[in-house]
């Protein structure tokens, strides 16, 4: 498979450059394993004359790469698509659309945010069919569709949102070669995880490696595991109850996964430095006990993007790997993902608009970025031999084998909360504190939202 990747990526190398020598295409159309179909399809749209603007949060080597992928659009049909990106994205948004000044399109790296200007009526649904196009394209599509539904001003639910460009969460990294060395196999259910961390115990080692230092963040790797754990010990709906705060934190099933992560964090066996170091410990500083010698720990749970603090020339696919936060095989639970990622949606309304928002569901619209580097999809209509990192390309499978997709749950509750209380709280309970007094005081604050 390795070598497959390789390969792929020199062809996909020697296209671009012929390419890239007429300053536009990526990759010449026609070359390499791209569905050129759905490219040679856009042509059927004349959009000579038509400006459309896109707003969002990309900059510097991920506003290159996007642009490279509205290249595409603008060739095929004569559009002109103006992207400008900034590090303030959330807060100009609101001001441009208020002001009634709003982009065509503005991609969004937070649901919440886009909700917020649906209920003020400043956003456009999308056109009829989308829906179920997301449901048939998108593995887990009706999560897609939840996702990106969203109450408009007078409380009816529209679609808004549309998914482009994910991120996974739900990862376990382990070096393969420690694995090897002591006998171990990557776990594939939840039951087998725990089994697996005893055994690492009983051999006298330690299987985790955990971090919640963040500076004025602490505490937010932990409510990923809660959230992760939320999405393997409870329903989808559940899950989405319990953000939308329909479902209290001191509900027992909230209660019960806040005391799953515990069963991993604090338990002195488990947790290399003990369970007194986990609040203390910086999580860009955990990982890294993986590749001691010997080893301080085994596994570390993190998301797509923990490699940049891996120690300098580790290599992942050889010096790390990754296996799928596993789900349990006694509850009827499928496969969930966490994760994130950014969703297009319609500020001002226009044929161009329209026509650009048809485009972001064909193939060539994500396997140009797949081919390039930093990209996860959701469409299963994608050629995934496009990706020329064999890493990446096990994330998107990763992805595409989700039953459920759930965003990150403590970035769409409110900031006193998702940003403040349940960061804290969990630091406390890592500390010790009782899981239920915890949850009592992060709804209690909530409750007292105004």
């Amino acid at each position: 498979m390795k070598n497959t990747y390789l390969a792929g990526a020199a062809a996909l190398a020697l296209a671009a450059g012929t390419a890239y020598a007429d300053g536009h295409l990526a990759f010449a159309p026609g070359s390499g394993d791209f569905s050129w179909d759905s490219y040679e399809a856009l042509k059927s749209m004349d959009l000579s004359g038509e400006t459309v603007s896109v707003f969002g949060p990309w900059l510097g080597p991920d506003k290159e790469l996007v642009e490279s992928v509205i290249a595409y659009f603008e060739e095929a049909t004569g559009a002109n698509v103006e992207y400008s990106g900034s590090d303030s994205f959330e807060q100009q948004i609101r001001i441009d659309t208020e002001a009634g000044s709003p982009p065509n399109v503005a991609v969004f790296p937070q649901p919440g945010l886009a909700a917020d200007l649906a209920a003020k009526g400043l956003l456009v649904p999308l056109a009829d069919g989308t829906a179920d196009w997301v449901r048939e394209n998108y593995a887990a599509g009706q999560s897609w569709v939840d996702l990106g539904t969203y109450a408009d001003e007078n409380g009816a639910d529209q679609l808004y949102g549309f998914f482009y460009k994910v991120d996974v969460k739900s990862l376990v990294w382990y070096s393969p070669e420690n694995f090897e060395d002591a006998g171990y196999d990557v776990p594939e259910t939840m039951e087998d995880l725990k089994a697996l961390t005893d055994q690492i115990v009983a051999d006298g080692e330690t299987p985790w490696c955990i971090g919640l230092g963040s500076g004025g963040a602490t505490g937010w790797p932990a409510t990923d595991w809660v959230e992760d754990l939320m999405l393997r010990t409870q329903s989808p709906a559940d899950y989405d109850a319990w953000v939308a705060n329909d479902l209290k934190f001191t509900d027992p099933k909230v209660v019960g996964a806040i005391e799953e992560f515990g069963a991993f964090a604090r338990n002195d066996a488990y947790v290399a430095g003990g369970a007194g170091a986990v609040a203390s410990t910086d999580f860009r500083d955990a990982p890294k006990g993986l590749f001691a010698s010997p080893p301080q720990c085994y596994m570390h749970r993190q998301a797509s993007f923990i490699p940049a603090f891996f120690p300098e020339g580790t290599v992942v696919g050889e010096d790390a790997d990754f296996f799928y936060f596993p789900a349990y095989a006694g509850k009827d639970l499928g496969k969930p993902v966490l994760g994130a990622g950014t969703l297009f949606a319609i500020t001002k309304d226009s044929k161009g608009t329209r026509a650009f928002m048809e485009y972001l569901q064909s193939e060539i619209a994500h396997e140009i970025w797949m081919a390039q580097k930093g990209f996860l999809t959701p469409h299963n209509g994608v050629n995934t031999g496009v990706f020329t990192d064999p890493t990446v390309a096990k994330m998107n499978d990763i992805l595409l084998n989700a039953d459920t997709f759930r965003f990150d749950g403590s970035d769409l509750m409110p900031g006193a909360i998702g940003a403040g209380v349940f960061w804290t709280g969990m630091v406390d309970y890592a500390g010790g504190k009782d899981a239920a007094a915890v949850a009592a005081d992060i709804q209690s604050t909530w409750d007292n939202l105004n």
